[in-house]
Protein backbone atom coordinates (compact mmCIF):
# COMPACT_ATOMS: atom_id res chain seq x y z
CA UNK A 1 0.00 0.00 0.00
CA UNK A 2 1.36 3.43 -0.94
CA UNK A 3 0.27 6.44 1.07
CA UNK A 4 0.67 9.94 -0.26
CA UNK A 5 3.12 12.13 1.58
CA UNK A 6 2.17 15.35 3.26
CA UNK A 7 4.06 17.34 0.61
CA UNK A 8 2.09 15.65 -2.10
CA UNK A 9 -1.15 16.37 -0.31
CA UNK A 10 -0.17 20.04 0.00
CA UNK A 11 1.12 20.41 -3.54
CA UNK A 12 0.40 23.93 -4.80
CA UNK A 13 -0.88 22.51 -8.06
CA UNK A 14 -3.38 20.31 -6.25
CA UNK A 15 -4.61 23.28 -4.23
CA UNK A 16 -5.11 25.59 -7.20
CA UNK A 17 -8.64 26.95 -6.96
CA UNK A 18 -10.71 26.43 -10.09
CA UNK A 19 -13.97 28.28 -10.77
CA UNK A 20 -16.61 26.65 -8.58
CA UNK A 21 -19.39 26.18 -11.08
CA UNK A 22 -21.11 23.93 -8.57
CA UNK A 23 -21.66 26.90 -6.26
CA UNK A 24 -23.28 28.88 -9.07
CA UNK A 25 -25.58 26.01 -9.99
CA UNK A 26 -26.30 25.44 -6.34
CA UNK A 27 -27.34 29.05 -5.95
CA UNK A 28 -29.67 28.76 -8.92
CA UNK A 29 -31.10 25.49 -7.58
CA UNK A 30 -31.64 27.11 -4.18
CA UNK A 31 -33.50 29.99 -5.80
CA UNK A 32 -35.68 27.56 -7.80
CA UNK A 33 -36.32 25.58 -4.65
CA UNK A 34 -37.45 28.71 -2.78
CA UNK A 35 -39.69 29.61 -5.70
CA UNK A 36 -41.20 26.10 -5.73
CA UNK A 37 -42.08 26.16 -2.02
CA UNK A 38 -45.39 28.06 -2.52
CA UNK A 39 -46.27 25.72 -5.38
CA UNK A 40 -45.55 22.74 -3.18
CA UNK A 41 -47.75 24.14 -0.42
CA UNK A 42 -50.57 24.70 -2.89
CA UNK A 43 -50.27 21.15 -4.19
CA UNK A 44 -50.29 19.80 -0.66
CA UNK A 45 -53.46 21.76 0.06
CA UNK A 46 -54.98 20.36 -3.15
CA UNK A 47 -54.02 16.84 -2.11
CA UNK A 48 -55.60 17.29 1.32
CA UNK A 49 -58.79 18.63 -0.27
CA UNK A 50 -58.92 15.68 -2.67
CA UNK A 51 -58.36 13.29 0.23
CA UNK A 52 -61.27 14.86 2.12
CA UNK A 53 -63.53 14.53 -0.93
CA UNK A 54 -62.49 10.92 -1.47
CA UNK A 55 -63.11 10.19 2.20
CA UNK A 56 -66.57 11.76 2.06
CA UNK A 57 -67.45 9.80 -1.07
CA UNK A 58 -66.13 6.62 0.54
CA UNK A 59 -68.25 7.16 3.66
CA UNK A 60 -71.32 7.81 1.48
CA UNK A 61 -70.59 4.74 -0.63
CA UNK A 62 -70.43 2.58 2.47
CA UNK A 63 -73.99 3.53 3.40
CA UNK A 64 -75.51 4.08 -0.08
CA UNK A 65 -75.63 1.84 -3.14
CA UNK A 66 -75.51 3.35 -6.60
CA UNK A 67 -77.02 2.15 -9.86
CA UNK A 68 -75.48 2.44 -13.32
CA UNK A 69 -78.01 2.61 -16.14
CA UNK A 70 -75.32 2.98 -18.80
CA UNK A 71 -76.90 6.01 -20.45
CA UNK A 72 -74.92 6.90 -23.58
CA UNK A 73 -74.03 10.34 -24.92
CA UNK A 74 -72.54 11.68 -28.14
CA UNK A 75 -70.53 14.89 -28.39
CA UNK A 76 -72.08 17.83 -30.20
CA UNK A 77 -69.15 19.97 -31.30
CA UNK A 78 -68.70 22.86 -33.74
CA UNK A 79 -69.36 25.64 -31.19
CA UNK A 80 -70.40 29.00 -32.57
CA UNK A 81 -72.44 27.61 -35.46
CA UNK A 82 -75.04 29.95 -36.91
CA UNK A 83 -78.79 29.58 -36.49
CA UNK A 84 -80.82 27.79 -39.14
CA UNK A 85 -82.40 29.97 -41.80
CA UNK A 86 -85.71 28.14 -41.40
CA UNK A 87 -88.17 30.33 -39.50
CA UNK A 88 -89.98 28.67 -36.61
CA UNK A 89 -93.52 29.55 -37.62
CA UNK A 90 -94.43 32.08 -40.28
CA UNK A 91 -93.81 35.61 -39.06
CA UNK A 92 -92.28 34.51 -35.75
CA UNK A 93 -88.84 35.86 -36.53
CA UNK A 94 -87.39 32.96 -34.53
CA UNK A 95 -84.44 30.97 -35.82
CA UNK A 96 -82.83 28.12 -33.89
CA UNK A 97 -79.78 25.88 -33.69
CA UNK A 98 -76.88 28.18 -32.81
CA UNK A 99 -74.92 26.97 -29.77
CA UNK A 100 -71.57 28.53 -28.77
CA UNK A 101 -70.23 25.68 -26.63
CA UNK A 102 -69.50 21.97 -26.89
CA UNK A 103 -71.92 19.65 -25.09
CA UNK A 104 -73.13 16.05 -25.24
CA UNK A 105 -76.59 14.80 -26.14
CA UNK A 106 -78.22 11.52 -25.20
CA UNK A 107 -77.60 9.08 -28.02
CA UNK A 108 -81.06 7.57 -27.46
CA UNK A 109 -84.26 8.38 -25.60
CA UNK A 110 -84.30 7.20 -22.00
CA UNK A 111 -85.52 3.61 -22.17
CA UNK A 112 -88.09 1.57 -20.29
CA UNK A 113 -85.29 -0.45 -18.68
CA UNK A 114 -83.39 2.65 -17.53
CA UNK A 115 -86.50 4.29 -16.13
CA UNK A 116 -87.47 1.07 -14.34
CA UNK A 117 -84.06 1.05 -12.63
CA UNK A 118 -84.71 4.67 -11.62
CA UNK A 119 -88.12 3.80 -10.15
CA UNK A 120 -86.74 0.87 -8.15
CA UNK A 121 -83.97 3.13 -6.84
CA UNK A 122 -86.13 6.04 -5.64
CA UNK A 123 -89.87 5.29 -5.79
CA UNK A 124 -90.59 2.68 -3.12
CA UNK A 125 -93.17 5.19 -1.89
CA UNK A 126 -93.48 7.31 -5.05
CA UNK A 127 -94.53 10.56 -3.38
CA UNK A 128 -94.33 12.52 -6.63
CA UNK A 129 -96.01 10.07 -9.03
CA UNK A 130 -92.96 9.16 -11.06
CA UNK A 131 -94.91 6.08 -12.11
CA UNK A 132 -98.08 6.42 -14.19
CA UNK A 133 -100.55 3.46 -14.16
CA UNK A 134 -100.90 3.70 -17.95
CA UNK A 135 -97.27 2.59 -18.25
CA UNK A 136 -98.76 -0.89 -17.74
CA UNK A 137 -102.36 -0.63 -18.92
CA UNK A 138 -101.96 1.28 -22.20
CA UNK A 139 -101.06 -1.59 -24.51
CA UNK A 140 -99.96 0.73 -27.31
CA UNK A 141 -96.83 1.51 -25.27
CA UNK A 142 -96.96 -0.81 -22.21
CA UNK A 143 -93.52 -1.11 -20.63
CA UNK A 144 -93.51 -1.00 -16.81
CA UNK A 145 -95.61 -2.69 -14.12
CA UNK A 146 -95.83 -1.85 -10.41
CA UNK A 147 -96.45 -4.26 -7.54
CA UNK A 148 -96.54 -4.01 -3.76
CA UNK A 149 -97.79 -1.30 -1.45
CA UNK A 150 -96.58 2.19 -0.57
CA UNK A 151 -93.17 1.96 1.05
CA UNK A 152 -92.31 -1.25 -0.76
CA UNK A 153 -93.30 -0.69 -4.40
CA UNK A 154 -91.25 -2.59 -6.97
CA UNK A 155 -91.24 -2.14 -10.71
CA UNK A 156 -90.66 -4.54 -13.60
CA UNK A 157 -90.18 -4.28 -17.35
CA UNK A 158 -92.99 -5.39 -19.63
CA UNK A 159 -91.87 -6.54 -23.07
CA UNK A 160 -88.80 -4.86 -24.54
CA UNK A 161 -86.78 -2.79 -22.10
CA UNK A 162 -85.22 -0.97 -25.06
CA UNK A 163 -88.41 0.87 -25.94
CA UNK A 164 -88.45 4.56 -24.98
CA UNK A 165 -90.26 5.29 -21.75
CA UNK A 166 -93.53 7.24 -22.08
CA UNK A 167 -96.11 8.82 -19.74
CA UNK A 168 -93.39 11.00 -18.23
CA UNK A 169 -93.92 14.65 -17.37
CA UNK A 170 -91.32 17.40 -17.53
CA UNK A 171 -91.06 17.04 -13.74
CA UNK A 172 -90.39 13.30 -14.06
CA UNK A 173 -87.60 14.06 -16.53
CA UNK A 174 -86.15 16.75 -14.24
CA UNK A 175 -86.12 14.34 -11.28
CA UNK A 176 -84.42 11.73 -13.43
CA UNK A 177 -81.76 14.33 -14.35
CA UNK A 178 -81.27 15.15 -10.64
CA UNK A 179 -80.88 11.46 -9.84
CA UNK A 180 -78.25 11.12 -12.55
CA UNK A 181 -76.45 14.22 -11.27
CA UNK A 182 -76.36 12.75 -7.75
CA UNK A 183 -74.70 9.53 -8.92
CA UNK A 184 -77.86 7.36 -9.28
CA UNK A 185 -78.27 6.54 -5.56
CA UNK A 186 -80.40 3.58 -4.54
CA UNK A 187 -82.70 3.59 -1.53
CA UNK A 188 -82.58 7.27 -0.52
CA UNK A 189 -86.07 7.93 -1.85
CA UNK A 190 -87.23 11.24 -3.30
CA UNK A 191 -84.99 13.57 -1.30
CA UNK A 192 -82.54 16.39 -1.98
CA UNK A 193 -79.57 14.04 -2.45
CA UNK A 194 -81.52 11.97 -4.95
CA UNK A 195 -84.35 13.52 -6.99
CA UNK A 196 -85.14 16.95 -5.54
CA UNK A 197 -81.91 18.86 -6.09
CA UNK A 198 -79.01 18.69 -8.49
CA UNK A 199 -79.73 19.87 -12.02
CA UNK A 200 -83.02 21.45 -10.88
CA UNK A 201 -84.17 22.63 -7.46
CA UNK A 202 -87.61 21.01 -7.21
CA UNK A 203 -88.11 20.32 -3.49
CA UNK A 204 -91.45 18.58 -3.94
CA UNK A 205 -92.84 20.69 -6.78
CA UNK A 206 -95.08 18.76 -9.21
CA UNK A 207 -96.93 21.53 -11.05
CA UNK A 208 -96.28 25.02 -12.39
CA UNK A 209 -92.56 25.51 -12.04
CA UNK A 210 -92.17 27.59 -15.19
CA UNK A 211 -89.60 29.78 -13.43
CA UNK A 212 -87.38 26.77 -12.72
CA UNK A 213 -84.20 26.72 -14.77
CA UNK A 214 -81.28 24.32 -14.64
CA UNK A 215 -78.69 25.14 -12.00
CA UNK A 216 -75.38 26.58 -13.20
CA UNK A 217 -73.46 23.51 -12.02
CA UNK A 218 -75.89 20.99 -13.53
CA UNK A 219 -74.16 17.80 -14.65
CA UNK A 220 -77.17 16.47 -16.59
CA UNK A 221 -80.24 18.33 -17.80
CA UNK A 222 -83.22 18.35 -20.15
CA UNK A 223 -81.88 19.86 -23.39
CA UNK A 224 -82.62 23.45 -24.26
CA UNK A 225 -84.40 23.93 -27.56
CA UNK A 226 -81.28 25.17 -29.37
CA UNK A 227 -79.28 22.22 -28.01
CA UNK A 228 -81.94 19.77 -29.11
CA UNK A 229 -82.34 21.41 -32.54
CA UNK A 230 -78.62 21.45 -33.29
CA UNK A 231 -78.12 17.80 -32.30
CA UNK A 232 -81.05 16.80 -34.53
CA UNK A 233 -80.64 18.88 -37.69
CA UNK A 234 -77.20 20.52 -37.91
CA UNK A 235 -74.47 18.98 -40.06
CA UNK A 236 -71.01 20.62 -40.08
CA UNK A 237 -70.20 18.92 -43.41
CA UNK A 238 -72.97 20.57 -45.40
CA UNK A 239 -72.33 23.45 -47.80
CA UNK A 240 -68.79 22.45 -48.56
CA UNK A 241 -67.84 22.11 -44.92
CA UNK A 242 -69.21 25.47 -43.76
CA UNK A 243 -72.16 23.73 -42.08
CA UNK A 244 -75.92 23.78 -42.48
CA UNK A 245 -79.19 22.13 -41.50
CA UNK A 246 -81.23 19.21 -42.77
CA UNK A 247 -85.03 19.38 -42.82
CA UNK A 248 -85.28 15.99 -41.08
CA UNK A 249 -83.15 14.54 -38.25
CA UNK A 250 -82.27 11.56 -40.45
CA UNK A 251 -79.76 13.60 -42.51
CA UNK A 252 -82.29 14.18 -45.26
CA UNK A 253 -84.34 16.90 -46.92
CA UNK A 254 -86.99 14.42 -48.03
CA UNK A 255 -89.53 12.77 -45.76
CA UNK A 256 -88.30 9.45 -44.30
CA UNK A 257 -89.76 6.04 -44.91
CA UNK A 258 -90.85 4.02 -41.88
CA UNK A 259 -89.45 0.52 -42.39
CA UNK A 260 -87.61 -0.78 -39.32
CA UNK A 261 -84.08 -1.93 -40.06
CA UNK A 262 -80.91 -0.85 -41.81
CA UNK A 263 -82.16 1.31 -44.67
CA UNK A 264 -81.21 4.99 -44.65
CA UNK A 265 -83.69 7.80 -43.87
CA UNK A 266 -86.29 5.82 -41.90
CA UNK A 267 -88.24 6.66 -38.73
CA UNK A 268 -91.11 5.44 -36.55
CA UNK A 269 -94.02 7.61 -37.70
CA UNK A 270 -97.14 7.27 -39.87
CA UNK A 271 -95.97 7.17 -43.45
CA UNK A 272 -98.30 8.47 -46.15
CA UNK A 273 -98.95 5.93 -48.89
CA UNK A 274 -101.70 4.94 -51.30
CA UNK A 275 -103.04 2.74 -48.49
CA UNK A 276 -103.33 5.67 -46.08
CA UNK A 277 -101.12 6.68 -43.14
CA UNK A 278 -99.28 3.49 -42.23
CA UNK A 279 -97.94 2.77 -38.73
CA UNK A 280 -94.29 1.74 -38.77
CA UNK A 281 -94.57 -1.38 -36.61
CA UNK A 282 -97.58 -2.94 -38.36
CA UNK A 283 -97.46 -1.30 -41.82
CA UNK A 284 -101.21 -0.95 -41.45
CA UNK A 285 -103.37 2.18 -41.32
CA UNK A 286 -105.59 0.67 -38.61
CA UNK A 287 -104.91 1.41 -34.94
CA UNK A 288 -105.21 -1.62 -32.67
CA UNK A 289 -105.78 -1.07 -28.95
CA UNK A 290 -103.72 -4.17 -28.19
CA UNK A 291 -100.66 -3.43 -30.34
CA UNK A 292 -97.44 -1.89 -29.00
CA UNK A 293 -96.33 0.70 -31.57
CA UNK A 294 -92.93 1.55 -30.13
CA UNK A 295 -89.64 0.33 -31.57
CA UNK A 296 -86.35 -0.25 -29.76
CA UNK A 297 -84.22 2.87 -29.55
CA UNK A 298 -81.74 2.94 -32.41
CA UNK A 299 -83.72 0.35 -34.41
CA UNK A 300 -83.35 2.50 -37.55
CA UNK A 301 -79.64 1.84 -37.63
CA UNK A 302 -78.73 3.99 -40.67
CA UNK A 303 -80.90 6.97 -39.77
CA UNK A 304 -78.91 8.81 -37.10
CA UNK A 305 -78.35 12.55 -37.11
CA UNK A 306 -74.95 13.87 -38.20
CA UNK A 307 -73.78 13.77 -34.57
CA UNK A 308 -74.98 10.20 -34.03
CA UNK A 309 -78.26 10.67 -32.14
CA UNK A 310 -81.16 8.35 -32.94
CA UNK A 311 -84.94 8.73 -33.03
CA UNK A 312 -85.04 12.52 -32.83
CA UNK A 313 -87.77 12.31 -35.45
CA UNK A 314 -90.72 10.00 -34.77
CA UNK A 315 -91.02 7.38 -31.98
CA UNK A 316 -91.93 9.80 -29.12
CA UNK A 317 -91.91 13.53 -28.48
CA UNK A 318 -89.06 14.66 -26.25
CA UNK A 319 -89.30 17.38 -23.63
CA UNK A 320 -87.07 20.38 -24.07
CA UNK A 321 -86.18 22.89 -21.36
CA UNK A 322 -87.69 25.91 -23.08
CA UNK A 323 -90.62 27.80 -21.53
CA UNK A 324 -93.22 28.87 -24.08
CA UNK A 325 -95.87 30.94 -22.39
CA UNK A 326 -97.41 28.70 -19.72
CA UNK A 327 -95.97 25.50 -21.24
CA UNK A 328 -92.75 23.61 -21.86
CA UNK A 329 -91.61 22.61 -25.32
CA UNK A 330 -91.79 19.26 -27.10
CA UNK A 331 -89.94 18.34 -30.27
CA UNK A 332 -89.50 15.47 -32.68
CA UNK A 333 -92.86 13.97 -33.64
CA UNK A 334 -94.19 10.54 -32.64
CA UNK A 335 -95.21 7.09 -33.77
CA UNK A 336 -98.76 8.41 -34.39
CA UNK A 337 -97.88 11.60 -36.31
CA UNK A 338 -97.32 12.23 -40.01
CA UNK A 339 -94.08 13.62 -41.49
CA UNK A 340 -94.84 17.28 -40.71
CA UNK A 341 -94.06 16.88 -37.02
CA UNK A 342 -90.58 15.53 -37.84
CA UNK A 343 -89.54 18.64 -39.77
CA UNK A 344 -87.16 21.27 -38.43
CA UNK A 345 -89.85 23.94 -38.91
CA UNK A 346 -92.33 22.16 -36.60
CA UNK A 347 -92.39 23.98 -33.25
CA UNK A 348 -96.04 24.15 -32.31
CA UNK A 349 -96.00 21.23 -29.88
CA UNK A 350 -96.12 22.36 -26.26
CA UNK A 351 -97.71 21.07 -23.07
CA UNK A 352 -98.17 21.83 -19.41
CA UNK A 353 -94.99 20.49 -17.73
CA UNK A 354 -97.12 18.12 -15.62
CA UNK A 355 -98.74 16.55 -18.70
CA UNK A 356 -98.14 12.83 -19.40
CA UNK A 357 -99.00 10.87 -22.53
CA UNK A 358 -98.25 7.71 -24.50
CA UNK A 359 -96.39 9.80 -27.10
CA UNK A 360 -94.06 11.74 -24.75
CA UNK A 361 -90.62 10.68 -23.55
CA UNK A 362 -87.28 12.45 -23.05
CA UNK A 363 -83.52 12.36 -23.39
CA UNK A 364 -80.81 14.22 -21.46
CA UNK A 365 -77.84 16.42 -22.25
CA UNK A 366 -74.58 16.77 -20.33
CA UNK A 367 -71.48 18.95 -20.34
CA UNK A 368 -68.09 18.12 -21.81
CA UNK A 369 -65.21 18.77 -19.31
CA UNK A 370 -62.62 21.33 -20.41
CA UNK A 371 -59.44 19.43 -21.46
CA UNK A 372 -57.20 22.05 -19.78
CA UNK A 373 -58.89 21.43 -16.46
CA UNK A 374 -58.27 17.70 -16.66
CA UNK A 375 -54.66 18.11 -17.80
CA UNK A 376 -53.88 20.66 -15.07
CA UNK A 377 -55.22 18.37 -12.39
CA UNK A 378 -53.24 15.36 -13.68
CA UNK A 379 -50.02 17.39 -13.92
CA UNK A 380 -50.53 18.78 -10.43
CA UNK A 381 -51.08 15.36 -8.92
CA UNK A 382 -48.07 14.00 -10.83
CA UNK A 383 -45.75 16.74 -9.53
CA UNK A 384 -46.99 16.19 -6.00
CA UNK A 385 -46.42 12.44 -6.27
CA UNK A 386 -42.85 12.97 -7.53
CA UNK A 387 -42.15 15.45 -4.74
CA UNK A 388 -43.35 13.16 -2.01
CA UNK A 389 -41.41 10.20 -3.39
CA UNK A 390 -38.05 12.04 -3.50
CA UNK A 391 -35.16 10.48 -1.54
CA UNK A 392 -35.26 11.57 2.07
CA UNK A 393 -31.95 12.07 3.93
CA UNK A 394 -31.57 11.12 7.57
CA UNK A 395 -30.16 14.25 9.28
CA UNK A 396 -28.62 12.11 12.03
CA UNK A 397 -26.54 10.05 9.62
CA UNK A 398 -22.88 11.30 9.47
CA UNK A 399 -21.58 12.38 6.08
CA UNK A 400 -19.14 9.94 4.49
CA UNK A 401 -15.65 11.36 4.08
CA UNK A 402 -13.90 10.87 0.75
CA UNK A 403 -10.34 9.56 1.10
CA UNK A 404 -7.98 11.31 -1.24
CA UNK A 405 -4.63 10.03 -2.46
CA UNK A 406 -4.98 6.44 -1.25
CA UNK A 407 -3.99 3.64 -3.59
CA UNK A 408 -4.55 -0.01 -2.85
Amino acid sequence: MVVATSSERSSPQRNLRKPRLGLAFGSISHTCYKTFIPVRKSLLKLARAVNRIVFAITVLAVTTAFADIGYQFVTVGNPGNSNDTVEQGTGSGLYLGGVNYIYSMGKYDVTVSQYTTFLNAVAATDNYSLYHPSMATDLNIAGISKTGSSGSYTYSVIGSGQHPVTYVSWFDAARFANWMANGQPVGLGEVAASTEQGAYTLNGLTSGGLSITKNSNAAYWIPGENEWYKAAYYDPNLNGGSGGYWQYPTRSNTAPGNIVGGSANQANYRYSSTGGLLYSVTQSSSLSSRQNYLTDVGAFTQSASSYGTYDMGGEVYQWDDTVKGSTRGLRGGTWSNNYLRLMSSSRGDVQDPAFESNIIGFRLATSVPEPTTIISFIVGVGILACWRKRKRVNPNQPKQRRQVGVSL
